[in-house]
């Protein structure tokens, strides 16, 4: 527990770590290192944000997908799945709805959908930055080639969300079939920060092939990048994969790397996901308490809502959904946090 603790400290004041350092930090993990890395992380999470926590309505607009990644619900070969594609008209009503509740950063989500030209995004991105200037756009559109990453942007993307959901390239392959490049997600990642979108990647905690030594491979990897936000959840089964029978990941460990990156990046955007919800009721309060410092309830339709199901039982109605953003608020108040209306930019003078 000493070597521990003093590698907790040195990350604090370094902010980077070796690769076996990593490892054993990750190895020997133990309640009270993790309690004394929450209580640092949360010292760190004040300081930088105060009490505040930043919401994000997510917009699931389309479960269409051409790849075959196979631990994803809507992954190509899923024949069960009712698929779906919300117009323009539907994106600017959800994004109505979620102004009058309080949101000022929309995401658009969906799977890598061969309909979504840029020309269609770009019309939709200028429709929503005309009706709500002051709104912030986050897109998860997957991977792209970079002259559309730069055509999104110059149409007012802020944002961009794409996870690289393990550095480790024999891990990728265990993840995906041979068609996808964890190279080339990489690449796309460097890309999206080099034209100017605020930038988030991040991994899943206990997917099926994970070990120390990749989880440590991801930390050396996100230090690297230097991203504006790191998405981590632990990883949840789907029926309809390969990856069914698997053994899916746990709070405990999702929330100790939730610590280790905000001790690490401490101005980053770091949400308490859908997923730690998913499988722990308190998952999100619990994500927050652990350094977390942004929650994305749900602004789809209600219609197609259980239809983007990357994983099964996935939350998307009830407290967790956005229109009842006062019970989300409730929940964080219960931990001494609050709900902002606020974009929550990254700031890079804090």
């Amino acid at each position: 527990m000493k070597k521990a603790l003093s590698l907790i400290d040195k990350l604090n004041q370094e902010k980077a770590l070796e690769l076996e350092e990593w490892v054993f930090l990750i190895e020997h993990r133990e309640e009270e290192t993790a309690e004394t890395l929450f209580a640092l992380a949360r010292d760190i999470q004040r300081r930088q944000f105060g009490n505040q926590i930043y919401t994000r309505g997510l917009i699931e607009y389309t479960n269409y997908c051409k790849n075959n990644c196979y631990y994803c619900g809507i992954r190509r070969d899923n024949k069960a799945v009712e698929r779906y594609r919300l117009t323009p008209e539907e994106i600017l009503d959800c994004c109505r709805r979620g102004y009058a509740l309080g949101f000022r950063t929309f995401v658009l989500q969906g799977g890598e959908d061969g309909y979504d030209t840029d020309e269609r995004m770009e019309e939709i991105i200028r429709a929503i930055k005309k009706g709500y200037p002051d709104c912030a756009i986050t897109l998860s559109l997957g991977e792209r080639s970079y002259e559309s990453y730069l055509r999104l942007r110059q149409a007012g993307a802020d944002r961009y969300l794409l996870r690289h959901e393990t550095a480790q390239e024999t891990h990728y392959g265990m993840l995906h079939p041979p068609e996808s490049s964890g190279a080339n997600r990489k690449q796309c990642l460097r890309n999206l920060k080099e034209i100017g979108y605020q930038t988030g990647t991040g991994f899943m905690v206990g997917s099926p092939g994970q070990s120390p030594q990749s989880l440590a491979e991801d930390m050396i990897f996100i230090r690297e990048l230097n991203p504006h936000m790191v998405g981590i959840g632990p990883f949840v089964p789907h029926h309809e994969t390969p990856f069914a029978r698997e053994k899916g990941g746990t709070v405990e460990l999702t929330l100790y790397m939730l610590g280790l990156l905000r001790v690490m990046l401490p101005k980053a955007l770091l949400p308490a996901t859908t997923a730690l919800g998913t499988i722990d009721p308190k998952g999100r309060e619990k994500g927050i308490l652990a350094g977390a410092n942004v929650v994305m309830p749900n602004l789809s339709p209600l219609g197609v809502r259980n239809k983007y199901e990357l994983y099964d039982n996935k939350i998307c109605t009830g407290e967790e959904a956005a229109e009842c953003r006062h019970c989300l608020a409730s929940r964080m108040e219960s931990i001494g946090y609050k709900l902002v209306v606020d974009r929550g930019d990254y700031k890079e003078e804090n």
